[in-house]
């Protein structure tokens, strides 16, 4: 039987990786975990949630540089190494948008940058601290998507906002796992009166919309990040539910269900050692699907400002918040992130079609 499975496994596996798209969509969502997990080593804004806001520069076009004094200030703060790497750097410095300046010694005369061809109010700093030379003070930033609406790093969002998008799936598809597997196999196994209750209570929850259960679920357990991940779990294990009880309902009638009770072994073991491990073909093709679409439910829920809430970024409230610079000539403002939506979207929806056909047995 080991062996069976083995060979089983190496023939999927072997059309698995005939299928482009599916190959393609697999390690584009590899990087995008990367990308999601090392956000802030990547972003050029390691800021706590890329939050660097500078109003004077807002809206500008991608490529856009600009000189910007670097202020120290006088707090301390302690942040262990991984704590910055995985969750921003708590960033005490002041930074100006200088579009002028001249040194003279340790002061620096500077023209404050404004928009619109205005003149900016000229001041002056000066360096009293001797361990930090005047000239480092000043820094060229480029931002290579531009900034948006609130002079904030485009780039650095986008990088900062794949984290909620990407683990959301993860939670997501965890939690509708552990309750999908669980109802769907007591229905399925022990049928009769307990399957009637199940399938009344997955029929209640399958006719609310998912969005409105979500928002319901969301109001229930208030606005958050955590809160929006399981708000979205709690509503995508009706599907899985669904399709393990009709895999089990058809399973349960094979010879080595009826082996094992012969045997004497438990209803337990028989369902999580015997029909479970041959059923779950078409429940990994589901996660997929459900990746995509906890995906697509958080961002709804940031478009309505219920998801994620600020300054964290997220691609659903980036879209909310620029959505209106479309007519108003910065369309990639909203478009950016709604195409970073779109491919993650899209990846996980091939890589399901390329897993249903390496599982299909009948091809």
């Amino acid at each position: 039987m080991s062996t069976k499975t083995n060979s089983l496994s190496k023939l999927a596996l072997q059309k698995f990786k005939k299928n482009f798209w599916g190959v393609f969509s697999f390690y584009f969502i590899i990087f995008v975990g990367v990308i999601s997990v090392f956000a802030y080593v990547f972003a050029p804004d390691n800021s706590k949630h890329a939050n660097q806001m500078h109003v004077s520069i807002h809206s500008k076009a991608p490529g856009f540089s600009i000189n910007m004094l670097m202020l120290p200030s006088q707090i301390k703060t302690k942040q262990g190494f991984l704590d910055k790497i995985f969750f921003g750097k708590i960033n005490t410095v002041t930074e100006i948008p200088i579009s002028e300046y001249n040194i003279n010694g340790n002061r620096i005369n500077y023209t404050e940058y404004a928009s619109d061809g205005l003149k900016g109010i000229e001041k002056s700093y000066i360096n009293k601290d001797k361990s930090i030379d005047t000239e480092a003070l000043i820094t060229t930033k480029t931002f290579y998507l531009g900034t948006d609406k609130y002079g904030r790093d485009l780039l650095s969002r986008i990088l900062v906002g794949a984290r909620i998008s990407f683990f959301i799936g993860f939670v997501a598809v965890f939690i509708s796992l552990l309750i999908g597997v669980f109802m769907g196999s007591v229905a399925g196994y022990f049928g009769g009166k307990i399957d009637a209750v199940i399938m009344w209570f997955i029929n209640v929850t399958w006719s609310i919309p998912t969005l409105l259960l979500v928002i319901a679920i969301t109001l229930a357990l208030g606005k958050g990040f955590w809160q929006v991940f399981i708000a979205v779990g709690l509503t995508m294990w009706v599907e899985v539910a669904r399709v393990v009880r009709g895999q089990i309902i058809s399973a349960k009638q094979m010879q080595y269900v009826t082996a094992a009770r012969a045997l004497g072994f438990n209803n337990f073991r028989i369902i999580t050692k015997h029909i479970l491990p041959n059923i779950m073909a078409p429940v990994i093709v589901i996660c997929a699907a459900n990746f995509a679409a906890a995906i697509l439910i958080e961002s709804g829920l940031s478009f309505l400002g219920i998801g994620a809430q600020p300054p964290m970024a997220s691609w659903g409230a980036m879209i909310k918040d620029h959505y209106n610079y479309i007519i108003l000539g910065k369309p990639y403002l909203a478009i950016i992130p709604g195409l970073c939506i779109m491919f993650l979207v899209m990846a996980f929806m091939l890589i399901g079609n390329a897993l249903r056909d390496a599982l299909d047995v009948k091809n």
